[in-house]
């Protein structure tokens, strides 16, 4: 870490410290050893990791910005965690040649850490303070120059860009998959409405069906009338025909059958 000494108008020494990222954070001769706690207030939450990523660099550990939360209302973060680079355990997979060198442990389950929240009036609170670390830490050499915990921050960069590029896939992979998962309920969709589909044609070709079937019936039904209709009328004819031509006939058959039994006893 190097330090530059600068004067402030008020006649007090600043010094303007590099972190860890890179930054430089000025911060006052009396100030330049503050240790955080619970209570402690930022202006905003980049001061917030300024400050820590400047107390990470002093005493000789690596900041990490970790989780956070937003608020439910605007989607804004509200809620931020910063941890030491050794924190957590890195995720064991296979490896995918045995002739690649390991990657060097860089997770060690360190939970030094510190959490700050928004408050109402637009300030970050520290409200959790973790100091202990579980690993050595690497102190700051006083010609200025970095100590090789320092060094080591390409190393740590490539290893969150490998890290964010594995997460990258994984959301692409579930990104597939969920895409693949829509394609198939369409899928089913579009057959069950073609399936529908036949079903409404065949239930309307049924009731045309009926329909023809019940036209048939009708037409069969009036044709039965008009033919009982015309035996009946028939029926009525002969009926009365009898009954005023009877008598008449009658007469005419017991004449002739007189006249035949007159010449038969005259033989």
């Amino acid at each position: 870490m190097d330090e530059q000494p600068s004067m402030s108008e008020d006649g007090d020494v600043n010094h303007i410290v590099e972190s860890s990222s890179g930054k430089e954070v000025t911060t006052s001769e009396g100030s330049s050893d503050i240790e955080p706690y619970v209570g402690m207030e930022f202006e905003s939450e980049e001061a917030a990791k300024v400050f820590y990523d400047a107390y990470a660099t002093r005493l000789g550990f690596i900041m990490r910005v970790d989780a956070f939360r937003r608020s439910m209302r605007d989607g804004k973060v509200v809620w931020r965690r910063l941890v030491c680079n050794k924190e957590g355990f890195r995720k064991l997979r296979p490896r995918r040649s045995e002739n690649r060198k390991p990657r060097a442990i860089t997770r060690e389950g360190c939970k030094a850490m510190i959490v700050v929240k928004k408050e109402k009036t637009g300030k970050w609170v520290v409200t959790r303070f973790v100091k202990e670390h579980n690993h050595p830490l690497v102190a700051i050499p006083s010609n200025g120059r970095r100590s090789v915990l320092l060094s080591q921050t390409p190393d740590e960069k490539d290893v969150k860009i490998r890290e964010l590029t594995a997460e990258l896939q994984r959301e692409r992979k579930r990104s597939a998959a969920y895409q693949e998962q829509l394609y198939m309920v369409l899928r089913e969709m579009e057959e069950h409405s073609n399936h529908l589909s036949r079903n409404i044609e065949d239930i309307v070709q049924s009731v045309r069906d009926i329909e023809s079937k019940r036209l048939a019936r009708i037409i069969l039904y009036k044709t039965f009338m008009k033919l009982l209709i015309s035996y009946l009328i028939k029926l009525v004819w002969l009926f009365l025909f009898l009954l005023i031509f009877k008598p008449i006939l009658i007469r005419s058959c017991t004449a002739r059958w007189l006249a035949h039994s007159r010449c038969i006893w005259m033989e």
